[in-house]
């Protein structure tokens, strides 16, 4: 209910401030500074003002209570029933038409009717010294008023409405896997928002004015002299300052779907396939921004369906190369789980353990470029024989360079290419020592020297867990980064213990 309680009082002072102005501000300035009065007959006005206001107030808060009352109903549950948060919802979008009809009503039969009513009262019993006819301007000037003040509240409460057609939107959802949303026929069109909008910011000045000088030129015989010209730029500049605050209300409600649509469509173009747009409008926007969130959710099914393509393609070729060598079957699985664990340590950001993952896997993609009589033959490789497999991270990395799209790939080429280059600069392809070594090369190169010494070979035992670990020791530095090697050695260790 707190949230309902900021919302009402949000309405009510935008409506408290707006009256005040169009009344007592637009309407008295209107009369006081138009027509000459007595002391008397200015208590009379005062009062006529003060009693008919106090019905219009009167009215419109009855009609404000009753058209709160679905957002009181629904708030006041903790968990809303379907049919409620759907009448709520569609309440909330209309709301701003209820606002329009509740000004105007009460406007014309709370204040201008009841002044009316008293003004020639008044009249007729000599309180006031006015003619009939000045009634008639009154009124047609109160109904003028009240038409830009209910253009003002129109989109004060649109604006103010948004948080909580967001808020059952959200809760809808949460509770019962529902998306709440305006079906075309219901929309209020932006054509006939700007026609009456233009057509009162327009006119009001002009006609406001007209009423005013009709009134004055009536009760003045004398010639027009500088305090006429005064009064007049007084009335306009009121009448001028309501258009252009309308017209600026104007401008921001269309202004504010086109921003969001704008950055909306900014954060798609920057790669977050995750971007929404809130639906909040109950114009043809809303129809924009449902297109915008349909696209987006394509754009995000297809980059979802690309990566699992990817993954897929990842555990397909090293399944191929585990395949092709029964003696290092699961190799690269395994070699693709010490180098996570390495860079997990290593406190590697969440997208690089990813592209770390892969590259791992794929790390040895290049032996599917050697001839199987020197890949898989049993006995020691002969200088030109280990001279060939020498190759396979150069050919592993040529052969991924090729996978689209390559910006893909790009982050992954370098643990296959260099995954074989020793810390001391001893190593291959390219014979790169310490830090030039990329990160990834150096930390699948601890991975790969661990999984290679543990597992069996047609030609040797795989060595004791402790014994590999030791070499590790004895090779910091030199075969190993010496920071990512100890990592490894802390954790296995650690795990033996455990």
């Amino acid at each position: 209910m707190e949230r309902f309680d900021r919302f009402e009082r949000h309405l009510l002072k935008n409506y408290i401030l707006g009256s005040t102005a169009a009344v007592l501000g637009v309407g008295g300035v209107f009369l006081f500074t138009t027509l000459r009065f007595s002391i008397k007959e200015i208590f009379v006005l005062c009062g006529i003002l003060f009693l008919s206001g106090l019905i219009m107030f009167s009215l419109e808060y009855t009609f404000f209570r009753m058209h709160t009352s679905v957002f009181r109903t629904y708030f006041s549950k903790k968990h809303p029933p379907l049919q409620i948060a759907e009448k709520a919802y569609f309440h909330a979008h209309h709301f701003p038409i209820r606002t329009v009809k509740r000004i105007l009503g009460p406007h014309l039969f709370g204040l201008s009717i009841p002044a009316s009513c008293l003004a020639a009262v008044s009249i007729y019993f000599g309180y006031l010294s006015l003619p009939y006819y000045y009634i008639y301007l009154a009124a047609l000037g109160a109904i003028l008023v009240a038409g830009m003040h209910a253009i003002i509240e129109f989109f004060l409460t649109t604006k103010a409405v948004q948080p909580i057609l967001k808020h059952i939107q959200e809760n809808t959802l949460k509770d019962h896997g529902v998306i709440l949303s305006l079906s075309s026929s219901k929309h209020i069109s932006i054509q006939r928002k700007i026609q009456w909008s233009t057509l009162f910011i327009g006119t009001f000045p002009l006609l406001l004015f007209a009423l005013a000088n009709q009134v004055r030129l009536y009760q003045i015989s004398a010639p027009v002299n500088d305090s006429y010209w005064t009064w007049a730029l007084f009335v306009l500049l009121i009448g001028i300052s309501f258009a252009i605050y309308g017209a600026f209300l104007l401008f921001k409600d269309i202004q504010q779907p086109m921003v969001e649509l704008q950055e909306g469509m900014y954060e798609v173009t920057t790669g977050n396939s995750n971007a929404k747009v809130d639906d909040l409008y109950s114009d043809e926007f809303s129809k924009l921004i449902k297109g915008f969130n349909h696209m987006a959710r394509a754009i995000q099914s297809r980059e979802l369906e690309n990566k699992q393509l990817l993954e897929s393609f990842f555990a397909t070729m090293a399944a191929t190369l585990d395949a092709r060598d029964p003696y290092t079957a699961g190799h690269s699985l395994r070699v693709a789980d010490y180098a996570m664990k390495i860079g997990q340590m290593a406190g590697l950001p969440f997208q690089q353990l990813i592209q770390l993952k892969k590259s791992a896997l794929l790390h040895d993609i290049g032996k599917i470029g050697i001839p199987d009589m020197v890949l898989l033959k049993e006995e020691r490789l002969t200088d030109e024989e280990f001279e060939l497999i020498k190759k396979h991270p150069a050919i592993g990395a040529d052969i991924l360079a090729q996978v689209q799209p390559y910006d893909a790939m790009k982050p992954l080429l370098p643990g296959v290419r260099y995954h074989h280059e020793r810390y001391d600069g001893k190593g291959y392809p390219e014979q790169l020592a310490g830090e030039d070594i990329p990160v990834f090369g150096r930390i699948i190169a601890v991975a790969d020297a661990y999984d290679a010494m543990t597992s069996d070979r047609p030609y040797r035992k795989g060595m004791t867990h402790e014994k590999a670990l030791a070499i590790l020791e004895g090779g910091k530095g030199t075969q190993w980064d010496p920071y990512f090697a100890q990592l490894f050695i802390d954790e296995m260790k650690l795990k033996s213990i455990s």
